[in-house]
């Protein structure tokens, strides 16, 4: 029983399936030898199968095309004035509808560009006349040989040379001035008649806490200069009773005598 159970559900599903066309023959076209030659009969009359007949490649269409004022292009060259696009350039008459109104826009806004860039254009020419060169209105009549020789002369400037010549005058050189007398020490002559170096110890240091009492003195001067300067008035270098020279090398506090001394050399 279970066995033609089976064999009738075998039958179904077989009727069922769908059935796979032939695809090598090709899809809407007849292979056969007759078809062929059909085909190869018509393209030597120059028809087709239905008996219409065949265009041949390469064959140019006799047909005219109406020239509407839509499509047709003026054959004028557009100037840069834009009158070019006018309702005589599209076609033999004047244009109408969106034809005329997109050629008077353009028309309008060429004229306009050219309106507002303030520009001429240039019609070049062979009879043109040579631009004209603008006159430097910085010049001197110093430098103008025309406004020069109008007022004077080459003799009235060479008498001008010599009369100059004349009156120069020659300043041979003296002696500086000596230094007025003064109860003050000259740290400049002090700097050039040393030669040692700073921190070179010459002169002995003695006392208590000589660093930090050479640190507070010297504070109190507004410059090196000023404190080297009471050092002398002082009995320094020989005598240090401010303790401003605490390393013994004959200077006072931070002044250093070498740019002196520099300044000699060079």
């Amino acid at each position: 029983m279970r066995a033609v159970y089976a064999g009738v559900i075998l039958a179904v599903l077989a009727a069922c399936s769908p059935v796979v066309p032939d695809s090598g023959a090709g899809v809407g076209f007849d292979n056969s030898i007759e078809a062929q030659r059909a085909r190869d009969a018509a393209l030597e009359n120059g028809t087709t199968i239905g008996g219409q007949p065949l265009v041949r490649a390469g064959a140019v269409s006799q047909e005219t095309v109406p020239l509407s004022a839509t499509s047709a292009v003026s054959s004028q060259p557009l100037s840069a004035t834009g009158t070019a696009l006018t309702g005589t350039a599209l076609t033999g008459s004047a244009p109408t509808g969106d034809a005329a109104d997109i050629a008077a826009e353009t028309a309008a806004a060429l004229n306009a560009a050219n309106g507002n860039s303030g520009l001429v254009p240039l019609q070049a020419s062979p009879t043109n006349p040579a631009p004209g060169t603008g006159s430097n209105a910085g010049i001197s009549n110093e430098n103008n040989f025309g406004n020069v020789s109008g007022t004077r002369s080459i003799d009235d400037d060479a008498a001008l040379i010599a009369n100059n010549r004349q009156q120069r005058q020659v300043v041979q050189p003296t002696a500086l001035p000596k230094r007025s007398a003064t109860s003050q020490p000259n740290i400049v002559a002090y700097a050039l008649q040393t030669d040692n170096p700073r921190g070179n110890r010459i002169y002995s240091r003695t006392g208590i806490s000589l660093a930090s009492k050479s640190q507070r003195n010297c504070a109190k001067f507004a410059s090196p200069d000023q404190a080297q300067i009471s050092f002398l008035e002082n009995g320094g270098p020989q005598k240090d009773r401010q303790a401003l020279d605490p390393d013994g090398d004959g200077y006072a506090c931070s002044w250093d005598p070498s740019p002196f001394r520099q300044a000699v050399k060079s």
